[in-house]
């Protein structure tokens, strides 16, 4: 019994290792291509990028009808009970729809680039740059379809692989079109990257799985339940677009474009770099999580174990992010984006709350609670815009970061609260025990960066960096078999 729980914790920190590896690979390629971007574009430029990047979200997210997630569930059905005639059937139904979302996607973004405009910006005229990036979300449909079927058959390895390929091949290309065009080469980088995107994915899909062109009315009635299922994450995912749009065309218009470069940069330091943890959830965790949704034992057991292992492996990094953000921000982009270091800093602190609720968010989706999932992720975009916009005009940029922790604590009270009441959700003593030595160091680190500054900050940072480490594998190796594989690999 005790090798068979060593073996799941095994089997959670192994892909989480995977999949956070190839995000962090993924991650310190977007570094190398946002360096030259605050380079050659400077604030104003990632400002642009990023108001431009949020509406190509927003309109994928309206149009995608979920495939990339609502797909998964049936068709890993299919390949578990090794039924190769329905597999292949439902990969058919699954190009079909993608192919409907890519259409969609593309008229939609046309349509909504007139309004866009008005909404964005008080001077010039970009209805035309909006309306280009319906080629993006075209091509970001149509690559949304093969990852799920890649993800639901368990080509995890082709998966990292074409991340890893498409970063790489997008720096290659991009870097020269910021060079020669400046701020007109934003929307053609955009472009390119999500058609560099598709093109490595459909080449792998499609020798795994041909492309059979054989589409008929009954495979569009096959995929209504794909499509339902899906409906909610895509609201979900559409909401959560639009108040981080709503969010940049506030910075701009309270601000300048300059603010919203910075306001970007620091959300990426944060919230998008802890996701390098985060990333196997809906790749690894979210499928064992389904097989086991009707058992309240065994759903309690998978969101602990998953729990646990995050919050382990993303404590240290985050004092350490914490700690070298001074020196990483210029590093990486310019010394134009130090007034964003206090922001990123503080916002740090509401990853350790992220890591737990977000375990618990998946229970929702996991048991096809679509409306309840909508409405939680509702409640959090509610808090954060409003907040945003309060700690924004008191207190500067720190202020935002004030609202990203602020908003995040609500989330965990919120989606905590509700996985307690509905599904009968209870966390482990353990759980609280290791979130509440960790959370207390990460206080003591960012109260360091306050108080202190020269070779006392260094010195105390990387003991409490240290500390945390210790805390993290001790009890990892109590967990797991990480000991006898770091001992075999390293022949200790």
């Amino acid at each position: 019994m005790e090798e068979k729980r060593n073996e799941s914790y095994d089997h959670v920190l192994k892909y989480t290792w995977i999949f956070g590896g190839v995000q962090g690979i993924v991650i310190l390629i977007g570094l190398v291509r946002n360096k030259f971007m605050a380079l050659l574009l400077g604030a104003g430029g990632m400002g642009l990028s990023a108001l431009l990047t949020s509406v190509q979200n927003f309109a994928s997210q309206c149009t995608n009808m979920g495939i990339s997630f609502g797909a998964v569930p049936r068709l890993s059905e299919y390949y578990e009970q090794q039924r190769q005639d329905m597999l292949s059937y439902y990969i058919q139904v699954i190009r079909l729809w993608s192919l409907i979302a890519s259409l969609l996607g593309f008229v939609f973004c046309i349509a909504i680039s007139p309004l866009v405009n008005d909404l964005s910006f008080t001077w010039g005229n970009h209805t035309l740059h909006y309306a280009m990036l319906g080629l993006s979300v075209a091509m970001i449909a149509i690559t949304g379809g093969e990852t799920a079927i890649l993800k639901s058959t368990r080509h995890l390895g082709g998966l990292a692989r074409i991340q890893v390929y498409t970063a790489i091949i997008s720096l290659v290309l991009s870097i020269p079109l910021y060079y020669f065009f400046r701020h007109s080469g934003v929307v053609p980088a955009i472009v390119l990257i999500a058609g560099m995107s598709m093109l490595t994915t459909i080449a792998y899909s499609y020798r795994c799985y041909p492309l059979r062109l054989h589409f008929n009315w009954g495979q569009l009635k096959n995929g209504a339940g794909m499509i339902k299922l899906g409906l909610a994450f895509v609201l979900a995912s559409a909401i959560g677009s639009a108040a981080e749009m709503l969010i940049r065309a506030f910075l701009n218009v309270e601000g300048c474009l300059d603010d919203v470069g910075l306001y970007n940069v620091g959300y990426m330091l944060t919230i998008t770099y802890a996701g390098m943890v985060f990333s196997s959830m809906e790749t690894d965790y979210f499928p064992r999580l389904s097989a086991v949704s009707k058992d309240i034992e065994k759903t309690n057991e998978t969101v602990n174990k998953q729990m646990e292992v995050s919050l382990l492996l993303l404590s240290p990094m985050l004092i350490a992010l914490l700690t070298v953000l001074p020196v990483l921000v210029p590093l990486l982009f310019t010394k134009e984006f130090l007034p964003v270091v206090g922001m990123a800093q503080v916002a740090v602190l509401a990853m350790y709350f992220k890591v737990l609720s977000m375990p618990m968010a998946y229970v929702t989706l996991a048991r096809r609670y679509s409306l309840s999932y909508l409405l939680l992720e509702t409640a959090y975009f509610v808090i954060l815009v409003p907040a945003i916009v309060v700690g924004f005009r008191t207190w500067g940029f720190w202020g935002t970061g004030v609202a990203i922790v602020v908003a995040h604590v609500a989330e965990l009270l919120i989606v905590g609260g509700y996985a307690y009441w509905q599904y009968y959700y209870r966390c482990t003593w353990k759980i609280v025990r290791y979130a509440a030595i960790q959370m207390t160091i990460g206080l003591v680190a960012y109260a360091v960066t306050l108080l202190a500054e020269g070779w006392t900050y260094w010195i105390t940072e990387a003991a409490l960096t240290v500390v945390s480490t210790a805390y993290s594998v001790h009890i990892l190796r109590q967990k797991t078999h990480l000991w006898e594989r770091l001992r075999s690999k390293f022949r200790i």
